[in-house]
């Protein structure tokens, strides 16, 4: 468990937050959001220890294992795939090395020595039966192949591979260790939307204490039980998934509005006494004790919505002609080897399209055939007339020139004679006043995205091409991305893990799979998140200037030419495509663990909405707490009698429901625990 008591911590004069108080214990997945500069970064780092607080208190147990994954690595392991991920299991690795050097004894020794030694043998034998040793490899593959690695993966060496890559190895390293408290920064920004999907049944379930950073609001809804919001100086937590806390953000927000008029109301009737008697001898010490308690009143504040990072906004583009792109037949692949067959597909004018499927599986390649940036194997490739393209991708933000001003840098891509203002086009992506001055190598990694978005997006396009756009982005900059891409009035196509700006934005999916690209009309859950699907993706090698790395397709699918335009009448939906399998073993084992979860949840599926259900109003029994507790602090409160017995009386009340309610939850969660365990 840690425990975060009070903490403050400022940088340069600036108070990033005061008084946070968070509590991370077993079985609790813990989501913390906040735009970005909040201090989130920070806050990790010191419940890492990596930094220490202004002040407050940070309580960890001296043998608490804490795991971490950052947004980047900055070392990279030595070794295979397989041999990074074991090494998250430190404990069993060595004790398989012991019981591999005490068989060699057992060989070589008798009497009293071989004695000694076949007990050592045993009790190292017992220990690494009890951590699972015997499975950990399969434990560790099975972690792999969830993340999206084939099976031939695991032997390859991890310095070859791109940092995503690199980053799920990490992640895959992490789980297998099972650390008691684990904390991840971003941990979907690497991850296609079926590995998203596994982490988040791998997480639902962890035993231990989960802290989690992310943008992704369907993660967060169907990972976190608690959201701890950072903003506005301090952190406010809610129970519940991201759907609870929106509506309890803004219920409280609600509240705190109506608490700050009260107080206005109270501050001008107080200062009317004051300015009515203030001359008056009678009523001199009336009028200084209410003076006085003018000046220790800590003023309510409502947080201003208009805080909000970014402002995307887009020029108006020419119109283009109806057909956008168009592949007809094409095969496409490196060095002679096909990743994509026989594909047909037009996308027309204004349609907005979600490109989905496994890393690998060849969105990136697909696109690059549509752009004219790789020639096809077979077929044709073109991209209609009048038809200008902006693309972005995560690596123009490493294009970025660190020693740059955010202006200097958009100047790079400014049209000669451009006349609209640089800086008022800063301005509208989240960089206000003298910000557009700071160096870039000075900005969070939200700010550089923002900023390499801005000089993709200046200029009038009509074709949009994004890869990933809401890395490092936090949640408010991506609403506010989702709403200009719903208002611009060109085509995009769209690659990114969010499936809830897929589901948003996008009239349309492009599924990359088994070596097919296929349309799909709407937006169907079961085509953007398919579970159980995979085509056992091959790695991307570190950038060497050949592009994505080559793989030969799973499977050759049907062509699946569809005309797709906004006011016509849609073409009629292919069938939707079976998923791709790694076998029926493996596919009956899935199947067999689905129907065990299914069957697990059923049965105490009462249990699990009770504890819920103790849990939000133990909750909000805390809060009420907290609420009488900060009252009965205020030196004021005790001008007034009546009031202090009010307090305390309701004190009494708030603290003894809230220890019965600790007590039901407990009990609860006990029982449930129990279940679980008879249902396995």
């Amino acid at each position: 468990m840690i425990t975060v008591t009070g903490v403050a911590k400022a940088f340069g004069g600036k108070q990033l937050f005061r008084d946070v108080t968070l509590t991370l214990v077993p079985g609790r997945r813990t989501a913390l959001v906040g735009n970005n500069g909040a201090g989130k970064t920070t806050l990790i780092e010191i419940l890492l220890g990596e930094q220490v607080a202004d002040t407050g208190e940070v309580h960890r147990p001296k043998d608490l294992q804490i795991g971490f994954l950052p947004q980047e690595l900055t070392e990279i392991a030595q070794g295979s795939v397989l041999d990074t991920v074991l090494g998250g299991a430190a404990e069993v690795r060595e004790l398989e090395h012991r019981l591999h050097d005490l068989a060699e004894k057992l060989a070589t020794t008798t009497g009293p020595a071989h004695d000694k030694a076949m007990a050592a043998y045993g009790e190292a034998q017992h220990r690494f039966e009890v951590l699972g040793g015997y499975a950990l490899e399969a434990e560790a593959q099975a972690i792999l192949h969830g993340l999206g690695f084939s099976p031939t993966d695991s032997e390859r060496p991890l310095r070859e591979m791109s940092g995503g890559w690199r980053m799920r190895a990490a992640l895959a390293q992490l789980l297998l260790s099972k650390p008691d408290v684990l904390i991840l920064d971003e941990p979907t920004n690497h991850l296609d939307t079926d590995s998203v999907a596994w982490l988040e049944d791998t997480l639902r379930d962890y035993p231990g204490a989960v802290l989690f950073v992310s943008h992704d609001r369907d993660f967060i809804d169907v990972v976190a039980d608690r959201v701890v919001e950072l903003a506005f100086g301090t952190a406010n937590e809610y129970v519940g998934g991201f759907a609870e806390f929106v509506v309890e953000r803004e219920e409280r927000l609600t509240r705190l509005e109506t608490m700050r008029e009260q107080q206005q109301r109270e501050v001008a009737r107080v200062e009317r006494f004051v300015d009515r008697f203030r001359y008056k001898a009678t009523k001199a010490r009336q009028v200084q004790s209410r003076l006085k308690t003018l000046e220790k009143l800590q003023k309510i504040e409502v947080p201003s919505q208009r805080e909000l990072v970014a402002r995307f906004a887009f020029p108006e583009p020419r119109r283009s002609g109806r057909d956008v792109a168009e592949l007809e037949g094409i095969t496409v692949g490196y060095d002679g080897v096909p990743i994509l067959s026989n594909v047909d597909l037009v996308v027309e004018r204004g349609r907005k399209l979600g490109v989905v499927g496994p890393n690998g599986a060849g969105k990136t390649t697909l696109l690059k055939a549509l752009l004219g940036e790789l020639a096809p194997m077979a077929g044709t490739c073109r991209l209609g007339s009048n038809v200008d393209v902006a693309t972005f991708a995560q690596h123009q933000v490493d294009g970025l020139d660190f020693s740059r001003t955010a202006l200097q840098e958009l100047q790079t891509v400014a049209v000669k004679g451009e006349r609209r203002n640089m800086r008022t086009v800063l301005g509208s992506f989240g960089f206000p006043g003298e910000m557009s001055d700071r160096r870039v190598g000075d900005l969070s990694g939200g700010e550089r995205t923002r900023l390499a978005l801005a000089k993709a997006l200046m200029n009038p396009v009509n074709l949009l091409v994004l890869d990933e756009p809401t890395n490092h982005l936090d949640l408010a900059s991506c609403d506010l991305l989702e709403d200009a891409l719903r208002a611009y009035p060109g085509t995009i196509l769209l690659v990114s893990h969010d499936r809830y700006l897929i589901r948003e934005v996008c009239d349309g999916l492009i599924a990359v799979r088994a070596g097919a690209a296929r349309l799909y009309e709407g937006v169907d859950e079961e085509i953007l998140s398919p579970h159980g699907a995979s085509s056992a993706p091959t790695p991307a090698k570190a950038p060497s200037g050949k592009g994505a790395p080559a793989r030969g397709p799973s499977g050759r699918g049907g062509s699946a030419k569809a005309a797709l335009s906004k006011g016509a009448a849609p073409a009629p939906s292919p069938a939707k495509a079976a998923p791709a399998t790694v076998g029926d073993d493996r596919g009956a084992a899935k199947r067999d663990e689905a129907e065990r979860r299914n069957a697990r949840h059923a049965a105490t599926k009462e249990l699990r909405r009770r504890a819920e259900r103790l849990e939000r109003d133990l909750g909000t029994a805390e809060a009420a707490v907290a609420t009488l507790q900060r009252e009965l602090a205020d030196p004021a409160v005790y001008d007034d009698n009546d009031r202090v017995q009010v307090l305390v009386r309701d004190h009494e009340v708030a603290k003894d429901k809230a220890a019965k309610l600790m007590d039901q939850w407990l009990a609860t969660t006990e029982e449930l625990e129990a279940a679980e365990r008879r249902h396995r």
